[in-house]
């Protein structure tokens, strides 16, 4: 709708723009002002009416239409103003060619309508949002599955020929394409696109796997429990298209003061009509008078109050990382009470680290680690990658490593040194028959406790090291943390891990609120419990399993890595994947509306000064202001207006002058640390 509306309005500002120069080519009073000329011919008097009728009936018709709702509901705003200034315009100056006045509006009426197309472009560029996220979800589901038939073989269907009960084959690699049990096989499903969940999860047989899923390195045959609109897809599909459709309409500021401004122009000409008819008796000086009233009361600079702003903020917010998808949402920024995060990849890495380690006495942690990265340089399992990183920050050097082999569903093995190297999980230690050393075995029950995963080293059959492996949390969620309570805004976390592993994350940064081992559907239901609260809500995610809680939020905020989905359901999206931007956000929002006040003063100040002069409330005392003063006073109440919107430009993002920010040396990430 909003590109439609932008193609629209750029289409005949352009091409009323265009007609309207010979109006003010032949404009006798621009003529005067300007000191200049055009030759006349015979029929150049009609040249005015007859471009100045085009202009109305292109340019200025679609006004018109737009304010047919605005009178319907009786709440007139931005569009009843402009189209009564228009009408009142068009018809006093085509009336002036019939019967002559003293002065009519032609170029008048040109400039407000090409200035108010301007500004509703720009106003329609600026919130234009292609928002598919329903599309992105369903682009998670395969369009094929393999069926099993009762024979054995299989046939490649289209999903939508899948029953409840079919047998279907997922090869590595490939969606899952129906919700189901597994039959046979054993593999790793990666949800973390529906479910939240950082690591793959592992699926044998009697394990419910869910459509859209993507399956790992083994194979999987799949007894199908539900297709189609019974899919725990389709049911979140459903959630983000229940939380678009309710979402509150806001009035637009610059609206609201147009509908009051509405009533103080007809109220004064009005009073103009009767005071100038009593004085004078009626004549067509009091028409003109009520014309000009009407006319001066809709400045062009109130048609490009806001506008002006939000395009500037669009293009500042670019600037400093934030795409703002939704200009509502980002003037709400300001007032917002609490901002909840999910956990996996926007307050963590969405990847796992070391976190801690223990070594029994006489082996130093860094030849601890030394043996485990030289064991685990030729894996390519996400644990082996964690130990590397920690090698790599302590600056390690890990000696080779021979005869390597990987031991499925218990860890690897080689040789280093010429002693034989071991790691892997419990199920290694108990393949091993490995003894836990006290010391150890305490540091693996403490891991435990903050829901960490607990790796072993041994070394010729001997334990003689331990890591604890977790979800490493970002070094600037520290900081946001700070900021966002420095700005008075309250912090939750939202995230469907164990309420062990988001307890310790959340102790950890000091967060407010926790919502733990949160299903899928239930997201958007967290933010909706704590708008009942009558707290404005904004929602930080990056998954599929955050579409609906984005959607519902008042501010839905997409980290940019994230999904196409969470993404495309966001209001603002933050594109460098910094969550400190989140703190930018509401700084830029709060001088955004600022800078929308301080324009709506100007704007609607001028009309104080306007109206009453239009009306002729100094006429007494020999001051009378006329339609062509009028119009430049409008001109200059545009120019201080455009001015006014550029100096938003200076406004302070920088990170080190964020409220409650500290320096990254302040942070405490949480990672393994040098000794």
């Amino acid at each position: 709708m909003h590109e439609g509306h932008e193609q629209m309005f750029r289409r005949r500002f352009f091409v009323s723009t265009l007609l309207s120069i010979p109006v003010l080519l032949y404009s006798e009073a621009l003529q005067r002002w300007l000191g200049f000329s055009v030759p006349a011919f015979p029929g150049s008097q009609w040249i005015n009416p007859v471009f100045a009728v085009i202009v109305f009936a292109y340019g200025g018709v679609p006004f018109l239409r737009m304010a047919v709702p605005e009178l319907r509901d009786r709440s007139p705003g931005m569009m009843t103003l402009i189209s009564m200034a228009i009408t009142v315009a068009f018809v006093y100056s085509l009336a002036s060619v019939f019967f002559p006045t003293e002065s009519a509006f032609f170029w008048e009426l040109v400039t407000l309508i090409d200035i108010m197309l301007l500004g509703h472009w720009i106003e329609m560029r600026s919130v234009r949002r292609a928002s598919s996220a329903v599309d992105e979800l369903a682009k998670l589901m395969p369009d094929t599955a393999e069926r099993i038939s009762d024979d054995g073989e299989t046939e490649a269907v289209p999903v939508g020929d899948l029953s409840e009960g079919d047998l279907v084959l997922v090869r590595p690699g490939a969606s899952v394409p129906a919700d189901g049990v597994v039959e046979d096989g054993d593999s790793d499903v990666n949800e973390s696109m529906l479910t939240g969940e950082s690591k793959p999860v592992s699926k044998d047989p009697g394990d419910e796997v869910i459509g859209g899923t993507i399956n790992g390195d083994g194979s999987l045959r799949v007894r199908v429990g539900a297709t189609g609109e019974e899919t725990a897809l389709a049911g979140i599909l459903r959630l983000v298209e229940d939380a678009q459709r309710s979402k509150s309409k806001t009035q637009v500021l610059a609206d609201r003061a147009a509908g009051w401004l509405f009533y103080v122009a007809v109220a004064a000409a009005g009073v103009t009509a009767i005071a100038w008819t009593l004085a004078v008796s009626f004549n067509a000086t009091v028409i003109e008078r009520v014309v000009t009233v009407l006319v001066i009361a809709c400045p062009h600079a109130l048609g490009l109050a806001i506008p002006l702003v939000v395009a500037i903020n669009t293009s500042l917010a670019a600037r400093n990382g934030m795409l703002v998808r939704d200009r509502i949402a980002m003037e709400e920024a300001r007032n917002l009470d609490a901002i909840i995060f999910d956990k996996t990849g926007t307050l963590t890495e969405g990847e796992h680290g070391v976190v801690d380690m223990a070594t029994v006495e006489g082996v130093a942690e860094n030849d601890a680690l030394a043996l485990a990265t030289a064991v685990e340089s030729d894996s390519e399992h996400m644990i082996a990658g964690a130990i590397r990183q920690a090698a790599e920050q302590r600056g390690i050097a890990a000696p080779a490593a021979t005869d390597f082999e990987a031991m499925k569903g218990r860890g690897v093995r080689a040789t280093v040194e010429g002693d034989e190297i071991y790691v892997g999980g419990p199920n290694l230690l108990a393949s091993l028959d490995s003894d836990v050393p006290g010391q150890l075995r305490s540091f693996a029950d403490e891991a435990g406790k903050n829901a960490q995963t607990v790796v072993y080293l041994v070394r010729d059959g001997e334990l003689i090291a331990a890591f604890a492996m977790a979800d490493v949390v970002r070094e600037e969620s520290y900081r946001v943390v700070d900021a966002l309570h420095e700005l008075g805004i309250e912090v939750a976390m939202l995230t469907g891990d164990s309420r062990d592993v988001a307890t310790a994350v959340a102790e950890e940064l000091g967060i407010d609120t926790v919502f733990a081992e949160v299903l899928p559907g239930d997201k958007d239901k967290k933010v909706q419990e704590l708008q009942n609260q009558g707290k404005l809500v904004g929602m930080v995610g990056d998954g599929v399993n955050d579409a609906p809680a984005l959607t519902r939020a008042d501010v839905g905020i997409a980290i940019g890595s994230g999904t196409d989905v969470a993404v495309q359901s966001a209001d603002v999206v933050l594109v460098q994947n910094n969550p400190l931007d989140v703190v930018r956000l509401v700084k830029l929002s709060k001088a955004s509306y600022r800078k929308m006040q301080e324009n709506i003063v100007w704007a609607a100040g001028y009309n104080v000064f306007a109206i009453p002069l239009a009306a002729g409330v100094l006429a007494p005392i020999g001051i009378l202001l006329s339609p062509a003063v009028g119009a430049l006073l409008m001109s200059l109440s545009t120019v201080i207006v455009a001015i006014n919107a550029q100096l938003l430009r200076r406004v302070d993002l920088s990170i080190p002058n964020l409220p409650g920010g500290t320096s990254p040396t302040d942070a405490q990430p949480a990672r393994l640390k040098s000794p």
